[in-house]
């Protein structure tokens, strides 16, 4: 509480001692409320000049800067580093846009457009024109979806001698076909239509409902969310595959993010997403490239610990503290760091070089190195890290430890540096094996399919409804990161599962296994 006038003391080292205490309040208050403006009206991009590219929160790719030691970085001027920072990429800058060619598995219609017979005379000496060449062009032309009704007809057979003696008629009859929802006029290709629309391009089923209508179906919503439900039940079984695999992996990331569901009194639920291997098949990898995601009512350490189970990996998060609960070795997230430092930056004074940027330049340095390692195994990652990345992490520990006591901890920078000294054991052991990355954002990206169809869908109804919305997401966000492509996995899956018993092995429907 700020003291009163007549409070104030007359000792001069007290009063001095209150008002660098009000200085530091007000800088506080002053970073927060420019912080603020920024996330409210600012590019929400995050990007930066030195970022190749960002992708939901953070950029995994960025640009190496020179490598400047302490003192030569404490007597850089701002134009030095500003024209370190924003140096074009040569290689993207001499490419030319042009179009791409077009598949040459589309269809092909050619059509003849030829002058008449008349223009086909030469105008100067009346002789035959002949033929020497042609222009080809290609266009693009949409054809609207087809909707069929399939009608199956299954013939009845009866005894005509026991239609005459025997007091009960039987009948023969072919038996129904499988089917993932029995009784239901959707058939596997309408379900993985309806699945496809709003789980992988987010469009919601009352747009749906829509839709159809225009073609004079009439399938209510409740119809659609009830076969999402049953679906769901049949994906479980993969589902629940992908989870033994992802839980023998080495490392593991997760995230979370919340999620309104309407019939629960609670004010946020949360889909929590575990996530292994990389967004795209590697040929050389023997690591399974899995995304599940996991609904529950709460953000609890009860729900990671219970979905990890006795899992001893590497787990890679954000610093939350639930995750603090479970029995895995944690890896931080520099990405997360790299934030708040930019945060700090972008209150500085204008034109004025401040620890945010020494601390940015020196975590560039990090994931340059990061980016020369890429293709390397894990092993060559473990080495390379220990002999480049290890000593830069040293060096970035001691400038945390001597600017600690130079910044108030309330500020923007001070916030900044303070997270990373909680955070340091766990951002520091990704160098302690080649299978770890450097940051989380692996689960970032894993996560952003949900985020954006949040924003379409924006809830759901129950908590089943939820928990089916998972294991939704869970199968096309997987079969992506397997290079399968989501329509023809989901099929095949509904033609499929129908026909397996519970002892009937399904490895072979792994998205790992079937080709796309």
């Amino acid at each position: 509480m700020t003291p009163t006038s007549s409070q104030l003391p007359d000792d001069i080292a007290e009063l001095k001692k209150i008002i660098g205490q009000l200085q530091d309040e007000i800088q506080f208050l002053r970073e927060q409320s420019n912080l603020a403006r920024r996330r409210q009206f600012a590019a929400s991009s995050e990007k930066s000049a030195d970022q190749l590219e960002l992708i939901f929160n953070e950029a995994e790719a960025i640009e190496a800067l020179e490598e400047l030691t302490d003192d030569a970085c404490a007597e850089a001027d701002a134009a030095t580093i500003i024209e370190a920072t924003e140096t074009p990429n040569k290689s993207s800058a001499n490419k030319k846009p042009g179009r791409k060619p077009l598949p040459a598995s589309l269809p092909r219609e050619e059509r003849l457009i030829d002058i008449t017979e008349e223009q086909k005379i030469c105008p100067c000496c009346q002789g035959a024109l002949h033929r020497v060449g042609e222009e080809r062009s290609e266009q693009l032309e949409y054809i609207p979806a087809s909707i069929k009704v399939i009608e199956t007809v299954r013939p009845k057979y009866t005894c005509r001698h026991c239609e005459k003696t025997a007091e009960v008629t039987s009948f023969v009859i072919a038996p129904v076909p499988c089917s993932p929802i029995p009784k239901s006029m959707a058939t596997a290709s309408l379900l993985t239509q309806i699945i496809c629309n709003k789980y992988q391009f987010g469009l919601p089923l009352y747009r749906q409902v829509t839709l159809f209508q225009q073609s004079g179906i009439d399938i209510d919503r409740r119809s659609m969310a009830n076969w999402m439900i049953k679906c769901a039940d049949w994906f479980e079984r993969i589902t629940d595959a992908f989870k033994n695999h992802l839980l023998q992996q080495i490392a593991i990331h997760a995230d979370e993010t919340p999620i309104k569901v309407i019939d629960e009194e609670r004010e946020k639920s949360y889909m929590w997403v575990y996530c292994s291997g990389a967004d795209s098949p590697n040929a050389n990898s023997s690591i399974k490239n899995i995304v599940l995601y996991d609904f529950q009512p709460s953000r609890a350490a009860a729900c990671p610990k219970a979905f990890l189970q006795d899992y001893t990996g590497y787990l890679q998060v954000d610093g939350y503290a639930a995750y603090e609960q479970t029995q895995a070795k944690l890896v931080g997230c520099f990405a997360h760091a790299r934030r708040k430092f930019m945060d700090a930056q972008s209150v500085q004074p204008k034109g004025k070089i401040g620890k945010a940027d020494w601390a940015l330049n020196h975590i560039q340095k990090l994931y340059a190195i990061e980016r020369q390692l890429a293709d390397k195994s894990p092993a060559k990652r473990y080495a390379l890290r220990q002999e480049k990345s290890a000593p830069l992490l040293a060096q970035l520990k001691s400038w945390l430890d001597k600017s600690s006591h130079e910044v108030p901890p309330k500020s923007a920078i001070g916030a900044a540096i303070f997270y990373c000294l909680n955070q340091w054991d766990k951002l520091a052991a990704y160098v302690q094996d080649g299978h770890v990355q450097i940051d989380n954002n692996r689960a970032e990206r894993a996560i952003k399919p949900f985020v954006i169809g949040r924003k379409n869908w924006l809830f759901s109804a129950t908590n089943r409804g939820a928990k089916a919305s998972a294991i939704l997401y869970s199968v096309i966000e997987t079969a992506k990161a397997n290079g399968v492509e989501p329509l023809h996995y989901i099929h095949k899956l509904l033609d499929e599962l129908p026909r397996r018993t519970a002892d009937d092995s399904i490895e072979d429907l792994m998205p790992w296994a079937v080709v796309g």
